[in-house]
């Protein structure tokens, strides 16, 4: 069968799948088992890159209020799945099959049931219109040009890349109209469990003041490829113009702000911090000096500097076995050059270090290692760049690795994390009195936030229940 031939057999097979939400013909090179087995790999990867937030009520609320949703939608039989992982961003998203996620930095900026239950809903549509599947069809019809390969296969494993992308296929860039579809499927599905639609709004808005707001984080935006806050506000509100009044839809302040009650906030420095340019780590009690000006990021696995230029990257992470295998494993891979090796004791650590070159499929790269021995765990300290920069670099390598010791600082080593709390306003107040007599560990515009207000003088009325954030035990 020539490629002509067979890349009509697979739009004819595409041709016939049908949509579950809109009942239209849609492009599916990939089955309801294939979705979910890909979904499965991509959750697994989701949950050991952020972990899971350590609140077994919480995750069961949030399944709940999850399965009720989904299994009234219109594919109610997916093994769905509801979690929150500990990451502080605020963002929610969803794996293929029905595999979804909040962030805890999402649930902070909320105040109450139907705001969670709307953006529920939102996820839940991407899985229903079967958005990921639809990009990932695209991108397998896209290699047709380039070779066939097995992808009429019914297995799995002709996916293997795609599922290898791991956290890639939770960050999709669906494309705006299937993001306000997904806006419009939140809407219907929270409407149809009774709740108030009206909060909806609330989401985008904090959305909009947070983006301002917004460092760096390893999990993307939302403002990434969804419409502007400002059009889904007023997107929603026109679709709120034709609802009937009522007042028994459903809010659940009180019920959700008693289930955030205690959540971390921010980073949480028992997985390591940045105090300028040195990097702290209490739980692990080492320290490591990063350069002067270099972009630096926490991640789950490892801690990663770049340089000003975008030319050089330090990395530091746990490495299995010990020094010398740790330092035999790196020296001996495929295309490496090994210069000096050397034991040494860096502040008193035993450690060894060594210059390098590596030929990699895109360009040859040198730089230097040290590997660190501190209470049983191998510490690899990589700085690399292209290889003729080496020299220009070195010292600046050196320097950071030289740097690493144990943690002695009893502040640092007692840091806890930030916490939220619930407060009921005893009296009409402005947020700007409310943090003189119950002050927060956070910029008051960042308390505005969390709070839906507009800014420092805007007026909480008596009883309400307002957020605060303070240090864990205090």
């Amino acid at each position: 069968m020539n490629r002509l031939a067979i890349i009509f057999l697979v739009l004819s097979l595409a041709g016939c799948a049908v949509n579950p939400v809109t009942g239209d013909r849609q492009l599916a090179l990939v089955s309801e088992a294939q979705e979910i087995q890909i979904g499965r790999e991509v959750a697994g990867s989701a949950e050991q890159q952020f972990g899971l937030v350590k609140d077994d009520e919480l995750q069961a609320y949030i399944q709940q209020l999850g399965d009720k949703m989904a299994s009234a939608s219109e594919r109610p039989d997916l093994p769905w799945t509801f979690r929150v992982v500990d990451e502080p961003t605020p963002n929610a998203f969803a794996a293929p099959g029905g595999f979804i996620y909040f962030t805890r930095g999402l649930l902070a900026m909320m105040r109450n049931e139907a705001e969670l239950v709307t953006v529920l809903g939102h996820e839940i549509g991407h899985v229903t219109a079967r958005h990921s599947v639809t990009m990932m069809s695209r991108s397998q019809l896209a290699q047709l040009g380039i070779g066939i390969g097995s992808i009429l296969s019914p297995t799995v494993a002709q996916f293997g890349d795609l599922a290898a992308s791991g956290l890639q296929l939770l960050f999709l860039k669906y494309g705006r109209d299937a993001e306000r579809q997904a806006d419009d499927l939140g809407y219907r599905y929270a409407l149809e469990q009774g709740y108030d639609v009206r909060e909806m709004v609330n989401v985008f808005a904090a959305l909009q003041k947070s983006a301002e707001l917004a460092g760096q984080s390893p999990v993307p935006s939302w403002m990434a490829s969804h419409p502007y806050p400002e059009e889904r506000i007023q997107r929603i509100n026109q679709q709120l113009a034709s609802l009937p009044p009522s007042t028994d839809r459903r809010i659940g302040e009180d019920e959700f702000l008693q289930r955030i009650d205690g959540l971390d906030y921010g980073d949480n420095p028992r997985q390591g911090f940045f105090d300028g340019n040195r990097f702290l780590h209490p739980d692990l009690a080492f320290r490591l000096d990063f350069p002067q000006g270099w972009l630096t990021q926490n991640q789950s696995r490892a801690v990663v500097a770049g340089s000003p230029e975008e030319d050089a990257i330090i990395q530091m992470t746990v490495v299995p076995g010990s020094l010398k295998e740790a330092a035999n494993a790196f020296f001996s891979q495929q295309g490496m050059k090994a210069g000096r090796i050397g034991s040494q004791k860096v502040n008193g650590l035993p450690a060894i270090s060594g210059n390098f070159e590596m030929q990699t499929e895109q360009a040859k790269l040198g730089g230097a290692v040290t590997f660190v021995e501190l209470e049983g765990r191998t510490y690899r300290i990589l700085g690399y760049t292209p290889a003729q920069q080496r020299a220009k670099y070195d010292k600046t390598f050196r320097a950071s690795m030289n740097s690493f010791a144990r943690l002695t600082n009893a502040k640092a080593l007692n840091k806890q994390p930030l916490q939220l709390s619930i407060v009921r306003v005893p009296r009409k107040m402005t947020l700007e009195a409310f943090n003189k007599s119950y002050p927060s560990a956070i910029p008051i515009e960042e308390l505005a936030l969390i709070n839906q207000l507009q800014g420092p003088g805007d007026t909480m009325p008596a009883n309400f229940r307002a957020k605060r954030v303070t240090e864990a035990g205090t």
